[in-house]
This record gives C-alpha cells, structure tokens and sequence, in this order.
C-alpha cells in the first residue's frame, strides 16, 4: 500500500462549491500533474482563505486508495496575486492561462506546465497591464511551444524568404499553419486556398516572438513594440491557439475586448 499522506507544490486552478460546505479544488502539480482534491469544512475553516484560485504553495494531501479520492489536509501559500482583484484584465489573462493548461492536459509536460504557469502569474501580477498584455503574449507562444504547434518566426514557409529583415511585411497562413512573405502571400490570394485567412504581421513582431524563443526572459521584457506590431502579434497568436489547440477556450470568447 502506497503512502496516503502526501505533500508537493501546486497552482490552485480551479475552486468550486460542492454541498453546504465543502470545495472541489482543481490544482496543477510539477509531479502529480493536474489533479482534484477535496477540502472540507465551513466558513470558519481557515484553509477557505488560502485555497483560492491561483495561488501557489505547498500542499499537503490525504489520499483515499479505496475512493479513489484525495482530500486536502493544509496548504502553505507562498505567492498571492493581489492586483488580480483589482485589474478585470489581469484576472481574465490568468483565467485563459489555466484554462489553457487544463483543456490541453498540461500538452504532456507537466513541470514545465508548472513552471510556465507559475512565473506566468507572478510576473503578471508584478507588473502594469500594458507590461502584462506583453506577458500574456510570451506565456501564450512558449505554450505553443510545448504543444509542438508554435509556427518558426525565420523564414518564409513557401519561399524560404528571412522574415526577420527590418521593415519586411508578413503575414500568417492559416492554410499552411505558418509565416509567409507578401510575395507568397499574393500566390496564395490569386489561388483555390484564398479562402483560408490571411492575417497581416511584420518584421518587428517575428522578431519579439523569435527573442521569446532565443533570449532571456529580461532581456525580452525589455525590448519595445509599437501599439501596432502589439497588436498584430496578439492577433496571430490568438488565432493560432484557437484553430490549432485543438480546443475552444471559453475565456477567449467571454473576455472578448477585455482579452
């Protein structure tokens, strides 16, 4: 018989009521992957207040190998999220991130889920909203990563074409699932794929998701974009989560405009 009592570290996702006084509490964990736990009591139970969505901590677990169920037993919140209560954007960013993670079954990795994730959270949380809409970008295209679906920002997928050239115009291909040049772009456009969406991007916006890829993460929170090439990258990247994710993501649709 394996040992019931058990402690690691998780992210809260997810809590829900279940009876008069008791929470189903849905949490990723570097080791356990994403799991389901109970925890029990009412209002005066101080655990309530510190099992709450997004927090991070250690958590400690008894497992019931006959119900096949887990029940919490205490959790040490090491990291808050204070502005999440005050920034609708915020909140709806983290609540895309763990839907994310929990619709895509961590994509298979579990403690770099984990990981991402939780710096994901902190940092955003550190940060101004113009700071964490740039954030959520870099978390959204290292997921895609993990996921094996991220498209290469270098070159032209047709042509071979270096798109990363200053002032080159690109595009993103939802028929071929990656980056083209404008003068495979008119190909397309001129051919039976024309109907496939075509979303416009350019040299500085492949060059930021490239330095998500290549340079550390302070040196990417330090390079500048224009409201425009911001904006651009949001909208390939988003679309790119929603066609090739294999999921709907409900937060997409409700925090649209907020998103």
């Amino acid at each position: 018989m394996g040992e019931r009592n058990k402690c690691t570290q998780a992210v809260i996702l997810t809590v829900r009521e279940q009876g008069e006084n008791n929470r189903n509490i849905c949490a990723l964990s570097p080791d356990l992957g994403i799991f389901n736990a109970l925890l029990y009591g009412g209002p005066k139970n101080r655990l309530r207040s510190l099992v709450q969505p997004f927090n991070c901590g250690n958590i400690w677990l008894y497992e019931d190998e006959v119900k096949h169920s887990r029940k919490i037993t205490d959790f040490d919140s090491k990291e808050f999220h204070p502005s999440f209560r005050d920034d609708i954007y915020k909140i709806y960013a983290a609540n895309l991130a763990g839907e994310l993670v929990l619709k895509t079954k961590c994509a298979g990795e579990n403690s770099r889920s984990f990981t991402l994730l939780r710096a994901f959270l902190n940092g955003i949380d550190a940060s101004s909203e113009e700071e964490a809409r740039l954030g959520t970008i870099r978390f959204l295209w290292r997921y895609l990563a993990l996921l094996g679906i991220q498209p290469d920002p270098h070159e032209c997928a047709e042509c071979g074409k270096n798109l990363l050239l200053e002032n080159s115009r690109s595009y993103y291909s939802e028929y071929s699932s990656a980056f083209i040049c404008s003068d495979c772009c008119h190909s397309y456009r001129d051919s039976h794929e024309s109907s496939s969406r075509i979303l416009e991007t350019d040299s500085t916006a492949l060059n930021y998701l490239n330095a998500i890829n290549e340079l550390t993460p302070g040196s990417v929170r330090r390079m500048k974009l224009s409201a425009d090439s911001a904006y651009k990258m949001k909208r390939v990247v988003f679309h790119i989560l929603e066609n090739s994710a294999g999921t709907l993501l409900n937060t997409l649709r409700t925090g649209e405009g907020i998103l």
